[in-house]
């Protein structure tokens, strides 16, 4: 059997097999939606939409939809040619230059990381709903009970991650695809359960209520703040292909994975969203604001307490399938740009266990790395709030750095797409990757706007700019000085054919 049928291709790109290939479809896909997390970000984040946006934010999430599902097509055709680990990191590299591609993947890293942090904190909003004395620290009253339960409940859920992806991919891959499937049933059975309890007319979606009278822009800044909720929602459907070289005929199941994580994220968690405000009693009650209440208010007004409890017990799994996921997917990232000699001590990160066949010095390395992260936010929530927002610009941006060069390929002539009948946008690929470039740069730009009501008063106002500018300014002097000189294939990794070939 040739090489190349061995590894799907991987000694196309000069890597050998070293990782686990055993993903199938469902567990591709279910890479992909576990990032997105319908429950997870819906349940979140619903709350700083409805308080900004009122019930007319839910048109946020269909127009944010259009937007990433453009950017979705055009992943698609690259997952279909290079299903490579670390996806956005070398898809960059191969559209682009080192220094371009390098940036891609310290861009999305970092933000992977804070991600992480970002996500466990779901825990703490769900686990005192379901019962009160999931809050260990006082009664959730106190100046930092909430921060430091949150810590700890975080805290756990990291470890578990991070044992999962250390214990190997298969283990990863049979939590993460039976976390879906219970999330997936959840979701729509509360879709079902919220749908026959409307008691709002459709009409309610177009009332501001008032909303952004007196303030700059009148209603539609206020939206604009609103849509921040939907924009932090979706997004990480790449995962499915920065699992390419663990996944089966990757080529062929990577896009597929790619685009029904979006189109599946929107319909179900469009739909959640929906019929929650056309349930909702009253859409006037403040808590529908506050953290405090948001739409695990909605569900156990709507549902009563013990069917609306078991929803936000499923709540739970899906925070914990989403951690995993974006664990996974930072993993992957930095094995692959370790792989390259493209990050400090390249060769331990880049070192697949034996047995195990995963990388596990970047999944206890990223696993520290989150719980100082939430260590550091204690007492100081405003600047995490603010950090953890900027890190999902730094994903908006990642894509730009794959987007535009993809885009100047297409302005040269010099893309055909689907070579070899894989996924392929053909005429629509121009149009569709000049929408996925404004998008983006429309939303990063919405994203970092320093408003006070996203990031609070002063200079962390500003914060966007200068967090992003330090981590891009830290990360490419140490790129252009040292890291550049050192980039290349570890012996290790290289195909083992090319090594044949070598003189």
């Amino acid at each position: 059997m040739s090489q190349g049928s061995t590894d799907d291709g991987l000694s196309e790109f000069g890597y050998s097999q070293s990782l686990d290939r055993s993903i199938g479809r469902f567990a591709s896909f279910a890479a992909g939606i576990s990032y997105i997390s319908i429950l997870t970000g819906t349940f979140q984040l619903f709350y700083f939409g409805f308080a900004f946006g009122g019930p007319v934010y839910w048109w946020s999430w269909p127009v944010v939809f259009v937007g990433q599902l453009m950017v979705a097509l055009c992943f698609a055709e690259l997952a279909g040619r290079y299903p490579v680990a670390g996806s956005v990191y070398n898809w960059s590299k191969r559209l682009a230059g080192p220094t371009t591609s390098w940036l891609a993947g310290w861009m999305m890293f970092t933000a992977s990381v804070v991600t992480v942090t970002a996500v466990v904190l779901g825990y703490q909003l769900t686990l005192p709903q379901i019962w009160s004395g999931f809050q260990f620290v006082g009664d959730g009253t106190g100046e930092n009970d909430y921060q430091l339960n949150a810590v700890i409940w975080g805290a756990v859920l990291i470890l578990f991650t991070t044992l999962v992806n250390a214990f190997g991919v298969k283990l990863m891959t049979r939590i993460n695809s039976a976390g879906v499937f219970i999330e997936l049933i959840a979701a729509v059975l509360i879709v079902i359960a919220l749908g026959v309890n409307i008691v709002n007319p459709p009409s309610v979606l177009f009332d501001t209520g008032g909303i952004g009278e007196g303030a700059p822009g009148g209603y539609f800044g206020m939206f604009l703040i609103a849509a921040l909720a939907s924009a932090y929602v979706m997004y990480g459907f790449d995962t499915a292909s920065s699992l390419g070289e663990e996944t089966v005929d990757p080529r062929r199941t990577a896009p597929s994975a790619i685009l029904r994580a979006v189109i599946a994220s929107f319909v179900i968690g469009g739909l959640i969203l929906l019929f929650a405000i056309l349930a909702m009693p009253n859409l006037a009650d403040p808590a529908l604001g506050e953290s405090s209440g948001g739409l695990q208010l909605v569900i156990l007004t709507v549902l009563g307490g013990p069917i609306g409890t078991l929803f936000l017990i499923c709540v739970v799994i899906a925070v914990t399938v989403c951690a995993l996921a974006v664990h996974t997917a930072g993993i992957r990232l930095m094995f692959a740009m370790a792989r390259d000699n493209a990050l400090p001590g390249g060769a331990r990160l880049a070192r697949v266990d034996p047995k195990r066949k995963t990388p596990v010095v970047p999944a206890v390395l990223i696993g520290v790395a989150a719980v100082v992260i939430l260590l550091i936010s204690v007492g100081v929530p405003e600047i995490f709030t603010a950090v953890t927002s900027v890190a999902i610009i730094m994903i908006y941006i990642a894509y730009l750095l794959v987007t535009v060069p993809l885009l100047v390929k297409r302005l040269r002539g010099e893309w055909s797409g689907g070579e070899g009948g894989y996924f392929s946008l053909g005429r629509l690929g121009l149009p569709v990757n000049i929408i996925a470039v404004l998008w983006g740069a429309a939303m990063a730009i919405n994203l970092a706007w320093p408003r006070a009501d996203v990031y609070g008063e002063g200079w962390i106002s500003w914060i966007a700019f200068i967090f992003i500018g330090l981590v891009m300014g830290i990360g490419l002097l140490w790129f252009r000085l040292r890291g550049r000189h050192r980039l290349g294939t570890l012996p290790e990794h290289v195909a083992k054919q090319i090594e044949q070939e070598a003189p």
